[in-house]
């Protein structure tokens, strides 16, 4: 496989593919906690910049590409040359364990690439192919040697299907349990009107740009009804700023903007309005009362989605809860009529909502197992171990 400094001084090399600004987090925290639980572990693969404080050497960077659904059309070209990158590198370099880290779209090929090289895979953050027809299982089970999955139920699901899966928690939850709420902040929040209603858009652009018009659009329903309701609006990043500025300017509502202040502004919320995604799990950690929307193209979803998707519900919060626990609108709708409706609903009535959050509370409770990288990280030392002796 040609010379390399980790053939020659006893480190071993792990190969790690992350595409998303999430994975890209997850995966640096992976970095440090393997490394630290053994010095010896050098990591090289497509690597975004937190990845690469940590200490990866990048051949690639997906991250400023990353998209999902109908956005991944427009960096195709990019993902190819991803993919050729990821090929030779695994075929070249002397990896002994190739580490994929969510992001199936690109991270299943880059199983197959190293499964074909003979490097064993590990998948942090799996698939969820138990939202989509299970057939596509198939494809996982050949591909991928070890899982380390981030929801309770995963690793029932991918025993059964002869997948080896550890359950190691949440990596969202050690944020979350980091996270100290600024309580001036808070009472500042709070005094801003009544109700408080926070607009989570999501973090991609392509979805803000789906969701938040269809926010406002409730928003302004809302503030109809409550002349004093004040809208707290959480932007994710420098990208979807402008998009949420825009639709903001000129909408008449009483509106706060929001960056890495989630903490405060769904403690304060009497109700939120979501982008479906993680985001609902972050919303329900607080216990916020919420409707989770999402605007995806009716065609895309007639087409081809909905002959995949198994699940009767969509949004992630109700997948686990196993039923409608709180209101969704997706994958697409055809007017804000009937979520105004829904929302105007629940803040006129105080008893509905406590008893969402009670729900929401029994719900999530579970779920929240702190220390999910740091045990990613041991079972990925683990199989590197394992493999180690078995090569």
């Amino acid at each position: 496989m040609g010379d390399d400094p980790a053939s020659s001084n006893g480190e071993r090399l792990i190969f790690v593919s992350a595409a998303e600004q999430s994975a890209d987090l997850h995966g640096a925290n992976l970095i440090r906690a393997a490394q630290a639980a053994d010095p010896g572990v050098r990591f090289i693969g497509v690597a975004g910049p937190m990845m690469r404080e940590a200490g990866c050497e990048a051949i690639d960077d997906m991250t400023a590409h990353a998209a999902m659904a109908g956005g991944i059309i427009k960096v195709v070209p990019k993902a190819l040359s991803v993919l050729r990158n990821c090929k030779r590198c695994l075929h070249q370099k002397p990896i002994d364990l190739c580490l994929v880290i969510d992001s199936p779209t690109l991270n299943l090929p880059v199983a197959k690439h190293a499964k074909a090289a003979g490097v064993p895979v590990f998948y942090f953050i799996a698939p969820q192919v138990w939202a989509w027809a299970e057939r596509r299982v198939k494809r996982v089970r050949a591909r991928v040697d070890k899982m380390a999955v981030i929801l309770p139920f995963e690793e029932k699901f991918f025993r059964d299907y002869g997948l080896d899966a550890d359950y190691v928690g949440h990596p969202l939850f050690d944020v979350l349990e980091n996270r100290t709420i600024d309580q001036a902040k808070l009472d500042a929040i709070k005094d801003k009107g009544q109700p408080i209603v926070t607009i989570l858009p999501g973090s991609r652009t392509h979805v803000t740009q789906e969701v938040f018009p269809g926010q406002v659009e409730v928003a302004k329903a809302i503030a109809e009804r409550f002349p004093r309701a004040h809208f707290c609006v959480s932007v994710a990043n420098d990208r979807t700023r402008p998009i949420i500025e825009g639709l903001l300017a000129g909408s008449g509502l009483s509106h706060s903007l929001h960056q890495n202040e989630n903490g405060e502004i769904l403690t304060a919320a009497d109700l939120a309005l979501v982008a479906s995604g993680t985001s609902t799990l972050e919303t329900a950690y607080y216990h916020t009362p919420m409707i989770v929307m999402y605007n995806g193209s009716r065609l895309g979803y007639h087409l081809v989605a909905r002959w995949l998707i198994s699940t009767k519900q969509l949004a992630l919060i109700n997948i686990i809860a196993g039923r409608e626990m709180v209101p969704e609108f997706m994958p697409y709708y055809r007017s804000t009529k009937p979520i105004a409706e829904t929302a105007i609903k629940l803040l006129s009535d105080d008893k509905l909502r406590a008893d969402m959050r009670e729900d929401i509370a029994q719900t999530i409770s579970p779920l929240i197992k702190t220390g999910a990288v740091k045990n990613a990280a041991n079972v990925l030392l683990n199989t590197l171990n394992s493999n180690s002796v078995a090569r």
